[in-house]
């Protein structure tokens, strides 16, 4: 089983433009996303898939695997759909560049032990302050009891009207899929939910196919704010002094 990684990566943040290109002690933060993952046995190659030249050099000028994909893809997994198209594997993994924290741990577990017909898994991780539960940049899902997604929404769900004992869940930039599932989610057009909420993997709720959501725990988070730069800046500075990462 061959295994790919694709890093979706666009300039044109509209909450912080060029935030793949965002210094962290000396290295763009797509860089820390790119060696994270490299560090799996499991995964083949790493590519990042961008429409920008600004980090396509940046690519080429830290040896980094890229692919250009046209500025008109409407999300992240419709780049990765475009860049796959050129890249041969069984499945692939979408690490969105805006994680540099990941573990490669935490990206092996969206990972199938074999593959089998259409395969399409997430990962999801627990909620663990008011402020992740309440900010919309933090996707939260709801599962049935066999792990299958139900809903994503930015709101906080489910609500707790008849019970107190809820773990909420955010959705992790970790996805995996077979050809087929990034073929139909390619050829299938956004549904009502998609189109209010603006995330993707509610094509694969919305149209009946099965989304696979696994919990895992570990450090994660996505920078979409500056002070989520601010916080990952003081998470790998305290990394570093322990030797924990490497500048490289």
């Amino acid at each position: 089983m061959r295994v790919v990684a694709i890093l979706p990566a666009r300039y044109g943040s509209s909450r912080l433009r060029g935030k793949p290109l965002l210094d962290l002690w000396g290295k763009p933060m797509l860089w820390w996303v790119y060696q994270q993952v490299r560090k799996s046995r499991k995964i083949e190659e790493v590519w990042v898939a961008t429409d920008s030249p600004e980090i396509q050099a940046m690519c080429r000028e830290r040896h980094m695997l890229c692919r250009m994909t046209s500025p008109q893809c409407p999300t992240s997994t419709q780049r990765v759909w475009e860049a796959a198209q050129s890249i041969p594997a069984d499945v692939y993994v979408c690490v969105n560049g805006d994680e540099p924290l990941i573990s490669p741990e935490v990206v092996e577990a969206v990972l199938p032990q074999k593959l089998s017909g259409f395969y399409a898994r997430n990962l999801m991780a627990p909620v663990r302050s008011p402020v992740e539960l309440l900010d919309e940049s933090n996707i939260k899902v709801v599962t049935d009891v066999t792990g299958r997604a139900l809903c994503f929404s930015r709101s906080p769900i489910p609500h707790p009207k008849g019970s107190l004992e809820v773990t909420y869940y955010k959705h992790l930039g970790v996805l995996a899929y077979c050809r087929e599932a990034l073929d139909f989610f390619a050829a299938t057009p956004k549904g009502p939910l998609e189109l209010v909420e603006d995330v993707n993997e509610l094509r694969f709720v919305e149209h009946g196919k099965p989304l696979e959501m696994v919990p895992v725990e570990g450090e994660s988070l996505s920078v979409d704010t500056p002070k989520d730069l601010e916080r990952v800046r003081a998470i790998l500075r305290k990394r570093l002094e322990q030797g924990e990462v490497e500048l490289g």
